[in-house]
């Protein structure tokens, strides 16, 4: 089989000849710092190169964002760029870009992926993740209470620009799956009610799931901490999937399996272990063992690879995840 016929048969729950081996996630800046210091090449420093240079599956992914260059920063980590609906029309010029990529990157992918050599995949900002970006953390989550009329004209705005862009995509290059930058959990949870879910999210990815599933295209929702209450929130809007399944937060995907057969996972290999060595390596694989062989599962990290861990120590991990992408593969034989 092909690298792009094994992804898009695992994600529609056909049988493979091997699992893809895949980096989601990339890694830490500070990690290939010190994969530079420990011998990867200086010159490797895009996460597709470096990919290829450890011999997992080709993929590229284009996150597509609703800001422009011209944009302001925050003024530090998690601060508002704006308060109200005066500040939001002010930013606007800086916002939803026309147009938001170049063609002409797209068009090699496309190349590329109609010989079934590459995967292509993209994110697209979600209507929890943007207004946080311009509200600021904490403003952000009083604004599902004291703004929630801005908080619809933004995401109102933000699924007109989804829409285009995707479209404008799909033109060259249709993507394998696509992901939503969400990020509306942590370790205890949804950080929202599924009352304010329905009020003000689902709507917009009611009209804009469609659309993608209409391509072909996986949608796959990208959120850390426990995610286990909202899939049934983002499955109920025709959302197929999730990433990144963080073991730390308490995430079980053998547990989403059995209560969600038909949910796509990407991710789920708890990250804090892959300095351990082969036998904890080992056993963190044998953990997911039900998951995988279960289908619609593509097993990788569950975040970004921190900077505990040394290239032998990714050599080795790369190394068990081909043999277990082998071992666990979802063949079709009862």
């Amino acid at each position: 089989m092909t690298n792009r016929e094994r992804v898009t048969r695992v994600l529609n729950f056909q049988p493979v000849d091997r699992l893809p081996v895949i980096e989601w996630a990339h890694w830490w800046n500070l990690t290939v710092d010190r994969w530079h210091a420990e011998g990867l090449p200086e010159s490797l420093t895009d996460p597709g190169d470096i990919c290829d240079y450890f011999g997992l599956d080709a993929h590229r992914q284009l996150w597509i964002r609703p800001k422009a260059a011209s944009c302001p920063p925050p003024p530090g980590h998690g601060m508002p760029l704006m308060r109200d609906r005066e500040d939001y029309l002010e930013l606007k010029q800086h916002l939803y870009p026309d147009p938001a990529f170049d063609p002409a990157v797209i068009e090699g992918w496309a190349k590329r992926q109609a010989t079934d050599e590459l995967v292509v995949w993209i994110t697209l900002e979600g209507f929890f993740w943007f207004p946080r970006t311009l509200f600021g953390i904490e403003p952000h989550l009083y604004a599902f209470y004291d703004q929630p009329d801005l908080m619809r004209e933004m995401n109102d705005d933000l699924l007109a620009f989804n829409l285009r862009v995707f479209d404008e995509f799909c033109d060259i290059c249709v993507p394998d799956f696509m992901t939503f930058a969400e990020d509306m959990s942590y370790n205890h949870g949804p950080m929202v009610s599924a009352a304010l879910f329905d009020e003000l999210l689902a709507p917009h990815y009611h009209q804009i799931v469609p659309h993608i599933h209409e391509r072909g295209t996986v949608s796959v929702v990208d959120t850390d901490g426990d995610v286990t209450t909202a899939v049934r929130w983002y499955t109920g809007t025709g959302i197929q999937g999730f990433l990144p399944l963080e073991r730390m937060a308490g995430v079980d995907v053998n547990e989403l399996r059995r209560n969600h057969p038909d949910l796509r996972m990407i991710g789920a290999f708890d990250k804090t272990v892959m300095h351990l060595g082969e036998e904890r390596i080992r056993r963190e694989f044998e953990r997911l063992e039900p998951a995988i062989r279960s289908g619609g599962y593509i097993p990788s990290v569950d975040h970004q690879t921190p900077p505990e861990v040394s290239m032998e120590d990714y050599r080795l991990y790369v190394s068990l995840l081909r043999e277990y992408a082998q071992a666990f593969a979802p063949t079709g034989d009862t």
